[in-house]
Parts: structure tokens; C-alpha cells; sequence
């Protein structure tokens, strides 16, 4: 930018020129596959309290959590139902086997949590997947936590009951 800029159309031209070669700079660097010596992909997921450490694989579409098979784990629908769901949305279903470890918070936060790092660990693998898993809102970790108690009140919010006599 040493030139000197002596017209409205010099302006211009500088400008662009800044312009295509921030372009450049932003489309230059596609994602590469992170995968470990045995070809897999490891993330973490995380939900209320509940943090789970997931590894995928290529396989035959086995979901191991803790050492148990996931309909054994996981026994509500329900659950089994949330750990499907970024398979489905990426178009991979029974493609990979995946193995987790949770620990932490109730069912409901774990399988929450193994549903965020499968889908961080499907990124990882595949980053043309990330599109899919990103519009569907896998890969955000869901920040809501329980609220603190707080002195002065029975929980959180809820006050203590008021008499008037």
C-alpha cells in the first residue's frame, strides 16, 4: 500500500486488489480428516454435567457406551432415538461403529453428550459432513446448565412459602 492514491478510481482498484487477495486467504485452506494410527476419529461431547469421549471407526454400525451395547445402556427409545440422529442427518447410517465413555449428569445429558461428540467425531473424520451436522445444530454444545441455589431461597428462584398471619 506504498503507492499513492490520487483519484476515486485508484481507491477503488487498491480496495479490490485488498479485497481478492482476502479471498484468497479464505478459500485456501479446505479441511483435512483427523484420524489416529488405527483410522480413527476422536472428539468430545459435552451436555448438562455429562461428558462423553467418543471414538468412530468404520464398521458394521455398532454403538458401544461404557462397555455395554446401547440398547442395554440406553434403554428408553427415546434415547437410543438421540444417538441416531446424527448418523441420519449425515447420510452415514451403519457405516461406523462408534465407542464412548460418559461420565457425569442423568441419562438424558448423557446421551446428549455422546450425541455432541458423535457428531463432532463424524466432522472430524469427514469434513464434507460438516455442512449437514452444522445446519442441524449437532455440532453447538448445548450451554444449558441447572441454575445455582441461591441463600434466602428454597431453590434457585422459588421462594420460601409467605405467610400473612
Amino acid at each position: 500500500m506504498a503507492e499513492e492514491i490520487k483519484s476515486l478510481d485508484d481507491l477503488a482498484a487498491v480496495a479490490a486488489e485488498g479485497a481478492s487477495e482476502m479471498m484468497e486467504v479464505e478459500t485456501a485452506a479446505p479441511r483435512e480428516p483427523v484420524r489416529d494410527e488405527l483410522g480413527r476419529s476422536y472428539a468430545t461431547g459435552k451436555r448438562k454435567d455429562a461428558v462423553a469421549r467418543v471414538w468412530i471407526k468404520p464398521g458394521s454400525g455398532k454403538v458401544t457406551v461404557n462397555g455395554k451395547d446401547q440398547d442395554k445402556y440406553f434403554a428408553r427409545p427415546v434415547l437410543q432415538l438421540i444417538l441416531r440422529q446424527p448418523m441420519q442427518v449425515a447420510g452415514v447410517e451403519g457405516e461406523f461403529d462408534v465407542m464412548a465413555t460418559v461420565k457425569g449428569g442423568g441419562l438424558t445429558g448423557q446421551a446428549g453428550a455422546v450425541k455432541h461428540g458423535i457428531s463432532k467425531a463424524l466432522q472430524l473424520y469427514d469434513p464434507s459432513l460438516r455442512g449437514a451436522l452444522k445446519a442441524a445444530g449437532f455440532l453447538t454444545r448445548d450451554s444449558r446448565v441447572v441454575e445455582r441455589k441461591k441463600y434466602g431461597k428454597r431453590k434457585a428462584r422459588r421462594s420460601f412459602q409467605f405467610s400473612k398471619r
